[in-house]
């Protein structure tokens, strides 16, 4: 409770991140608290700067600061990867469980803003799939192919693709879909 406490009476990284930037959001209607948080990524798919807003409870501000130290550094899928598992960030704390997950949240929506433009940016000779891992679909189409994949979850145990922000799962899908006929 020590840390949540530093970082609600001193958070850090308040603010918005430097341009170019990728801004995620995310509110709760249980309580009415809401979080922004905006990443700055380098040429090396890791997250340079992270800076939050956030409106609600101890428990979001510490979160949300606590956040944007740890995925200082981190390639995008890695920070993704720490988002999905959000009781790591201040434990679990009676009546604000679901405020941690606000900061997450917010970062992977962040995450797949990034993951699209990426995408959009893409000047590879084939079809850019999953940003996060840098999968395409080349790869993803020869790993359905040669270990018979049916579901996205397989296709993510198999390459990583979609293992990150999840904004990809889709896309992996309609190639699965499109693989399944005759």
């Amino acid at each position: 409770m020590t840390d949540v406490l530093s970082h609600f009476l001193n958070p850090r990284n308040v603010g918005d991140a430097d341009e170019p930037s990728f801004t995620g959001r995310s509110a709760s209607l249980a309580c009415g608290a809401h979080a922004r948080l905006s990443i700055q990524i380098d040429e090396r798919h890791r997250v340079s700067q992270a800076r939050f807003r956030a409106a609600g409870c101890d428990v979001l501000v510490a979160s949300a600061s606590l956040l944007t130290e740890r995925i200082a550094g981190l390639t995008t899928a890695d920070a993704a990867s720490l988002a999905q598992e959000p009781e790591t960030l201040v434990g679990v704390i009676q009546h604000r469980e679901h405020c941690p997950g606000l900061a997450c949240d917010a970062l992977l929506d962040a995450i797949r803003e990034y993951s699209n433009a990426a995408r959009d940016d893409w000047s590879g000779d084939e079809a850019l799939i999953c940003t996060c891992f840098f999968v395409s679909e080349r790869t993803i189409e020869q790993t359905i192919q040669t270990q018979g994949l049916t579901t996205v979850r397989e296709v993510t145990s198999a390459c990583n693709a979609g293992g990150g922000c999840g904004s990809c799962h889709q896309l992996i899908q309609e190639i699965l879909d499109t693989h399944d006929l005759p």
